[in-house]
């Protein structure tokens, strides 16, 4: 079978024709065709759900080091024709080379790795023995307990556009890892890679049922691996707004979830920062996958003494940013994933406009480019923090930069959203650093850094989110509690 296009669902251990026919995956930076992707129906998702509830109970009961066996055996495969992943990953997500090898399949194989491991992580924790007096509940004793970590049982993970290996892998591989079985909703835009993926693990030895890939370009695929009654949890990556109506549905059946959703990162920058480190790291907002990524600091937070001399180097480095083809190794900046996301970014940068913002630089699109779907690297200054493009997250690479007057107002300010997933703060004094991110409403903070610990756990307060993964959280997230007592 062409993994470039394999025009079939994956259902139940087999490759199943699609319903609704395919559609096109396009190529952000050539606007060509990548590949077909095929269209699932509604009735189909239900069935690749189905097998995914026919297959947990034999897949649940199998012993860890054999899922292990088989997730590892999955990287081992995945790293065999990491080239031509890298390749499909790079033309159907607009990521520059550098980044699909290293960030999206180089991580993707990581995370299978990291979970055979995972796989054999403890799941009973004792707890101390509690002594009872005699009463209605019966006799006076000594009482055992053990919490016991048991899979949740079918799994539906829909996933986001912007790294089609790394965030698929960060769901499936400890979703299986503690018994699980999944159902996979790739992103529209660019699905081919959760293809090559399900091949590798099929490859690997993993029971038909146990894994499932359905597509479509609409809404109708992830709807029904959402409300399925075959589904007991929900792992999403996207928009707040659609992770709102996803948790709707799961309320009403009462169905488990894990949800990173948007961010608005606040880079505290204060007085007595090193410039040049805070500037090198909200500069990943420019350049890394263009600017999609929800951990991205877009929303800079300067002490007043440093405005504008952060405001000159932020803009001189945007400006030295190489943007253009992906596949070109001296391309730091690829395109955004589609044409209507490029008009979206576009509109918040007239927005701001609008609003008072003053354009620094970028806002407009690179003029040696004809086709492929690029924005400039944008620098918004003279923002206040009621303006939309302050508040909204605009998913490209956009950067807005808010003066403050001291450490308390900055602290305001950074609170001051919707969101909560990320924030950063820089100052040459540590403690005052770490002193300030524990007052941050934010799951994580990253001090004098943008690096991430890949042992830690990651999520959102507010609006980014509920639950955390990475590490060994992401067990403990896909699995339920059970108590066992017993009499001493």
């Amino acid at each position: 079978m062409n993994h470039d296009d394999p025009g079939k669902l994956f259902v139940g251990g087999e490759w199943v024709e699609p319903d609704h026919g395919h559609y096109e995956v396009i190529d952000p930076a050539t606007e060509q065709v990548v590949g077909l992707a095929p269209e699932a129906s509604r009735a189909q998702v239900y069935e690749a759900a189905a097998a995914a509830r026919e297959a947990f109970g034999p897949w649940s009961r199998t012993r860890p080091e054999e899922r292990a066996a088989i997730l590892d055996r999955a990287a081992d495969l995945i790293q065999r024709d990491f080239r031509a992943h890298a390749d499909l990953a790079r033309r159907e997500s607009g990521a520059t080379a550098s980044t699909a090898r290293g960030m999206q399949v180089a991580v993707g194989a990581a995370r299978f790795r990291r979970y055979a491991r995972g796989a054999l992580e403890p799941v009973e924790e004792a707890i101390a023995p509690q002594i009872n007096e005699a009463g209605p509940m019966g006799r006076a004793g000594v009482f055992g307990a053990l919490a016991v970590r048991q899979p949740v049982g079918v799994v539906t993970c829909i996933t986001s556009y912007n790294n089609p290996w790394a965030n698929p892998a960060g769901k499936v591989a400890p979703a299986l890892a503690m018994g699980n079985t999944v159902l996979v909703k790739p992103a529209p835009q660019d699905p081919l890679s959760v293809y090559r993926m399900a091949a590798a693990l099929a490859e690997a030895g993993v029971p038909p049922g146990v894994v499932n890939v359905v597509t479509g370009s609409g809404a109708e695929a992830g709807e029904a691996a959402v409300d399925s009654p075959d589904v007991d949890m929900v792992s999403f990556t996207g928009s707040t707004a659609v992770g709102q109506r996803i948790a709707e549905v799961c309320g009403r059946g009462m169905k488990r979830q894990l949800m990173e959703l948007g961010g608005k990162g606040a880079a505290l920058v204060l007085e007595d920062a090193d410039l040049s480190s805070a500037v090198a790291g909200i500069g990943t907002t420019f350049s890394f996958y263009s600017g999609q990524i929800c951990t991205a600091p877009t929303r800079v937070l300067v002490h007043r003494s440093r405005h504008d001399e952060l405001i000159a180097a932020l803009a001189a480095y945007a400006n030295a940013l190489t943007v253009g083809d992906p596949a070109d190794r001296t391309t730091i900046v690829g395109p955004v994933i589609s044409a209507a996301h490029r008009d979206r970014v576009e509109a918040y940068v007239e927005l701001g406009r609008k609003e008072g913002a003053r354009v620094v630089t970028g806002g407009a699109r690179p003029a040696h480019l004809d086709r492929g779907f690029y924005v400039a690297p944008t620098l918004l200054a003279d923002c206040t923090p009621g303006l939309r493009v302050v508040r909204e997250e605009i998913f490209g690479p956009v950067v807005v930069v808010v003066p403050f007057d001291d450490e308390d107002e900055g602290v305001a300010l950074a609170n001051d959203s919707d969101y909560g997933l990320i924030d950063y703060v820089w100052s040459g004094d540590v403690a005052r650093a770490f002193r300030i991110a524990r007052r941050l409403r934010a799951g994580g903070v990253g001090v004098n850094t943008v690096g991430r610990n890949m042992e830690a756990p990651f999520g959102g307060f507010k609006k980014s989110g509920v639950g955390r993964d990475v590490g060994s959280y992401a067990l403990h997230a896909y699995s339920e509690t059970q108590a066992i007592v017993w009499p001493g």
